[in-house]
């Protein structure tokens, strides 16, 4: 690419942080960051220096050393703004949460799909791939439930197969997540030990396990807080969503709901997420894919059609932009009544990428340990047992999905569907043929002996 292209790609990135990710998330947990102009000496110097430290799957990716442009972002893993605590020591936990629902479109072809959730099915195709050894028991239902026991577990899970969906800072630097896609630092003992400090300063706890389950347990404690924390300073914009509670609140693959029948309880239901919380905001972002792929590849290929026949209409439609005040207008077109329009299909199409791009989105929760009698110029303050801790959220990668993606993530959803249909729910029915199931009215009969 020429410069003149990057620097045109960086400010589109500029631009729909701007004028649409900031209506969703407000300027408070979300930073769209800035275009600069660097010395290209100094970009090849920093291209050598960073690059050993680089993970071995990112190595095939070259940086642009070439044009002389860069997006100027803060650094995350401290607490914004970082000024405040410049000189405490400082824990970031990053969280890549995935889409928080189950599809309820009617235009879902199989009915597994409104009963277990898109991540659950896919760890199964992951780990047959080769890309994990083990499945991971977390699943985004039970964290976007708002249910704290749920909410623990789902983190728990996390933090005992980390994969790419957690990672924990200490001071910038990363103590826990997962190196590649095979190896995750999984030692709770060496991560309590760094956590400890933080947790119970001036405590006798040492070592063993119950140290390590205490100070897991506490850091747990404070996430699900965080997560769940709201100001009224963080107020998103005027887009109003689908309503959280549509669609079912559970998915029946969720390791929590199992654990629950094993031990005859019933389930335990979501008791919903505060409006002003990170993950509220980001499940009403996810909610915008109202459609599903399955019903919106084949508004998809309308467009696509369109476009064939008159290609000097793609950058009117603004496909690939610009994103400002008008493209963000045109989402607030909530209709679901398909009026075989080219404008109805594309809105979806539009809504359906920012779904997406909420869908991969990571957020950052940075603490740092403050004093009994500071407040920081009246910060919000989480408390634990033996601590307190200023603290920020942020969210982060929200760059908009390609609209030249959709036909990869409609093949996908098909393979994801399909390998799980094949491959684990036939095992599943094979194993218990002859037992109870949910929904199945049965009678116990009973004979004198």
């Amino acid at each position: 690419q020429t410069s003149e292209e990057i620097l045109h790609h960086l400010q589109n990135i500029v631009d729909f942080g701007k004028h649409v990710m900031k209506q969703f998330f407000g300027e408070n947990y979300f930073h769209h960051g800035e275009i600069i102009q660097l010395p290209l000496d100094f970009v090849r110097q920093l291209c050598l220096k960073i690059q050993p430290e680089r993970p071995e799957s990112r190595c095939d990716k070259d940086m642009d050393t070439l044009s002389g442009y860069a997006m100027c972002l803060p650094n995350l893993t401290r607490v914004q703004p970082y000024r405040l605590v410049e000189h405490r020591p400082i824990l970031c936990i990053e969280i890549k949460p995935k889409c928080g629902f189950i599809p309820f479109s009617s235009h879902v072809s199989q009915e597994i799909k409104h009963k277990v959730c898109r991540y659950c099915m896919h760890q199964h195709l992951k780990v047959a791939n080769g890309k994990w050894k083990r499945p991971s028991k977390y699943c985004p239902l039970d964290l976007f439930s708002g249910n704290k026991q749920r909410m623990h577990f789902a983190l728990k899970s996390l933090l005992q197969e980390a994969q790419n969906n957690l990672k924990i800072f200490k001071n910038g630097e990363l103590i826990y997540g997962c190196k590649d896609d095979q190896d995750c630092l999984s030692d709770w003992n060496e991560l309590a030990r760094h956590l400890k400090p933080f947790f119970f300063p001036s405590n006798g706890l040492v070592s063993g396990p119950h140290c390590t389950r205490t100070v897991v347990k506490e850091l747990i404690h404070v996430i699900t807080m965080a997560l769940l924390s709201s100001t009224e300073a963080c107020r998103a914009g005027d887009m109003k969503t689908v309503p959280v509670s549509q669609g079912r609140s559970y998915c029946e693959a969720s390791a929590f709901n199992k654990e629950l029948a094993r031990n005859g309880k019933h389930k335990v239901e979501s008791s919903g997420l505060p409006r002003g919380c990170l993950l509220y905001k980001t499940l009403q972002a996810q909610m915008l894919d109202t459609l599903d792929i399955e019903g919106l590849y084949p508004l998809y290929s309308r467009v696509e059609q369109y476009l064939e026949e008159c290609p000097e209409e793609r950058s009117t439609l603004q496909i690939d932009g610009p994103y400002n005040e008008a493209f963000y207008e045109k989402l607030l077109d909530l209709s679901t009544e398909d009026d075989g329009t080219v404008a109805f299909a594309l809105t979806k199409v539009q809504q359906y990428r920012i779904a997406m791009t909420a869908k991969d989105c990571s957020i950052m929760i940075a603490l740092s340990p403050c004093l009994q009698d500071e407040c920081l110029e009246q910060r919000p303050v989480l408390l634990t047992s033996k601590s307190r801790f200023t603290f920020s959220v942020s969210v982060l990668d929200l760059d908009l999905k390609p609209y030249d993606s959709i036909p990869h993530q409609y093949k996908l959803d098909g393979k994801i569907v399909s390998y799980y249909l094949k491959n684990v729910q036939a095992k599943d029915d094979a194993v218990v043929p002859g037992l109870f199931k949910e929904h199945e009215d049965c009678t116990l009969v009973l004979h004198k002996v």
